[in-house]
């Protein structure tokens, strides 16, 4: 554990974890003396004050339903313990204990899945929660796991593999992602579509769960980064990635059962089966005509983000208490550039820490008719009313 003395006032609120529910009409915030939730536009749903901190919330849906786990300066529960947190009663409904510190969990309506560093742990959602499967992983300190309502997806037992868990069956399917860690990882709604980056922060990855065939591969950069969030719209057809470089990005996507996304007005040709555009060049592909000599380094071929912004991410210090969601052995530093689509049209981009901000963007039509990104408004949510 980090001892390091803690050097933020305790007068200044931080925010040690942010998260969405699922459709991203609501968000969580883990503080050192509790947890508030607010919705789109950026207002204070409701607050509780544990006095004693919390290192992350997790909705499901708009239900009174929550899982919490202990985080800050002085946690609330043991960092080793899952809380089931009925809001409505104001009360704890069930405790999962554990050997090890707790680094994420997932809820749906039937399952709760338990992140730790070298596992994940999966739990039939009751009064009484009881073991429905285990399996193991690699070092997973970021606790990436996700649940639709037909599989679950986490890192697998190799550094840059992903298991893939259909749930009615438990059958497991295993994807060789990337060659290093994975550093971020999301499915679509509708649990067709897989997207993963690792830690090398150059490239994103888009797979079909159906047959863990790679779909798309895409370009972030060129320089390494930390990938802080990836994100699928709710169609299914965009995917937004941010990272430690500031930026948001927005790519399109091909989808397995649904149809290309229609040309804009200046037929502009999208992205389909492993980037090919069909017999015009996909405007995503940033080196035009270039992509199509061979030989050249792969940089000129990769399919590129059609839209990017800027994001804030600001100046955050390492605090002296480790969050139950990352690894306490360099300190702890929030989380940043959290993505939520409100719309396939609208994302909400939200960060922890004391500089915590909600910031929300738009995809439209620009001036020359390519598709734009554009920062419509944004907040600081500490304090808001």
């Amino acid at each position: 554990m980090n001892t390091r003395p803690v050097i933020e006032s305790s007068n200044n609120p931080v925010a040690l974890s942010a998260s969405f529910n699922q459709d991203a009409s609501c968000f969580t915030v883990a503080l050192d003396s509790g947890f508030l939730f607010t919705s789109d536009p950026c207002q204070l749903r409701d607050s509780r004050d544990f006095n004693a901190g919390l290192g992350a919330v997790k909705m499901i849906g708009k239900s009174n339903v929550m899982a919490l786990i202990g985080g800050g300066k002085q946690p609330r529960y043991p960092q080793t313990n899952v809380i089931i947190w009925d809001d409505l009663k104001r009360a704890l409904v069930a405790k999962i204990p554990l050997l090890t510190t707790v680094r994420g969990v997932q809820l749906s309506r039937k399952y709760i899945v338990v992140a730790l560093q070298n596992s994940i742990r999966v739990y039939n959602f009751s009064k009484k929660p009881d073991l429905w499967a285990a399996f193991e992983t690699a070092d997973n300190p970021l606790g990436l796991c996700c649940i639709g309502t037909k599989i679950l997806v986490f890192p697998g037992r190799t550094p840059g593999q992903v298991q893939i868990v259909e749930l009615e069956t438990r059958n497991v399917s295993i994807i060789p992602a990337h060659s290093s860690s994975l550093r971020a990882l999301d499915i679509s709604q509708d649990g067709e579509v897989l997207a993963t980056a690792s830690e090398n922060g150059t490239l994103v990855r888009v797979f079909a769960t159906s047959n863990c065939a790679r779909i798309a591969e895409l370009r972030r950069g060129v320089d390494p980064a930390f990938i802080y969030s990836v994100s699928f719209s709710p169609g299914g057809q965009l995917l937004a990635v941010t990272s430690d470089k500031s930026t948001l990005h927005i790519f399109d996507i091909p989808h397995p059962s649904k149809p290309p996304r229609s040309e804009m007005p200046n037929n502009h040709r999208r992205l389909n089966s492993m980037g090919s555009g069909g017999e015009e060049a996909d405007t995503s592909q940033k080196w035009g005509i270039l992509g199509r000599i061979p030989l050249l380094p792969r940089v000129f071929s990769d399919i590129y983000s059609f839209a990017s912004v800027h994001f804030e991410i600001g100046d955050e210090q390492l605090y002296g208490a480790a969050s139950a969601l990352n690894s306490a052995e360099s300190g702890f530093r929030p989380p940043k550039g959290i993505i939520g689509w409100v719309s396939d049209d609208t994302i909400i981009v939200i960060g922890a820490g004391r500089d915590a901000r909600w910031e929300k963007f738009v995809i439209r039509e620009g001036e020359d008719g390519k598709r734009i990104c554009k920062r419509e408004g944004w907040k600081r949510y500490l304090g808001v009313n």
